[in-house]
């Protein structure tokens, strides 16, 4: 095969339409936009959510609270996930905590809560933990530290 022989595969490659180029084409005159108005001159681009001047959706429905832009968002573990899912003596911190899989990725922080019953000694390393949490921790025998 030489260069001047290369061809794209058969239906590959298709004209594109030329529109309002004469009446050949099929779409001369008015180019496939009709008579007039608005949405046949050049340029024309409506706007998201338009709704042809009917009030649009999102200003029929109610406002509804508040989003704090601000707010820390914090990965929520509890003490229950961590006896499911850790040795004794082990220590929990954010990399083991994303290596079992308890949580996608630390966001601003983790926080511990008490929810469930641990019975192993493990030294967590957290950035907030609750009050029932860092008792049940230290009950079983483990360390609880802030960071």
């Amino acid at each position: 095969m030489k260069l001047h022989e290369l061809a794209p595969a058969e239906g590959s490659k298709k004209a594109v339409k030329r529109i309002g180029r004469g009446p050949a084409s099929g779409q001369g005159k008015t180019a496939g936009k009709g008579q007039k108005g608005q949405k046949s001159r050049s340029g024309y681009s409506r706007r998201p959510g338009f709704e042809g001047g009917q009030m649009p959706l999102q200003r029929r429905l109610p406002k509804r609270g508040f989003n704090n832009i601000f707010a820390s968002e914090y990965a929520i573990v509890n003490v229950s996930d961590l006896e499911k899912r850790f040795e004794d003596g082990a220590t929990v911190d954010a990399q083991s905590l994303i290596e079992s899989g308890l949580i996608k990725k630390a966001l601003d922080g983790i926080k511990v809560l008490g929810k469930g019953e641990i019975t192993k000694a493990l030294t967590v390393k957290a950035d907030k933990f609750s009050e029932t949490a860092k008792t049940k921790i230290e009950a079983a025998g483990g360390k609880v530290e802030v960071l």
